[in-house]
């Protein structure tokens, strides 16, 4: 018996997500139809972890690049697993950790100062006086780390 495959409107409704978004994740490489004989998308079930681990990563701040990159450290065509995706984001701690930083600094400083952006002259004469920080480079330098 042939393992059953799914279309990609029946892909779409159980992963929740728009069929534009499957077909774009297929363009960036990260899931794999089949095609028919009338050139139709065939998904195979596991695809639906692929999407559902797709997901995860978006949500915690991870960019398509560097979800593909993680994608592609699995056995060709293996769906990731429950261990997979606790090694992948031990190695994604770091930056998430930081990215809580840099919202917890924000958060902190949004009714007064988005680092250095400038929402008060008042308050950046004592913070940043004679805009010392512009040489710290472009950006909310006191929201970044370190800031």
């Amino acid at each position: 018996m042939a393992t059953a495959r799914l279309t990609i409107g029946e892909v779409s409704a159980r992963a929740g997500v728009a069929t534009s978004a499957l077909r774009f994740y297929e363009q960036e490489g990260l899931i794999h139809p089949e095609r028919t004989s009338g050139n139709q998308r065939r998904y195979p079930r596991a695809t639906l972890r692929r999407v559902a681990f797709i997901r995860s990563a978006q949500r915690v701040g991870l960019s398509l690049e560097e979800i593909a990159e993680a994608l592609g450290t699995l056995p060709e065509g293996r769906t990731p697993t429950r261990a997979d995706w606790s090694r992948l984001s031990r190695s994604w701690r770091p930056r998430i950790d930081a990215q809580i930083e840099r919202l917890e600094r924000l958060r902190d400083k949004l009714d007064g100062c988005i680092g250095c952006g400038c929402l008060s002259l008042r308050t950046c004469a004592l913070n940043n006086p004679d805009d010392a920080v512009a040489a710290r480079g472009p950006g909310a330098a006191f929201l970044e780390p370190g800031g």
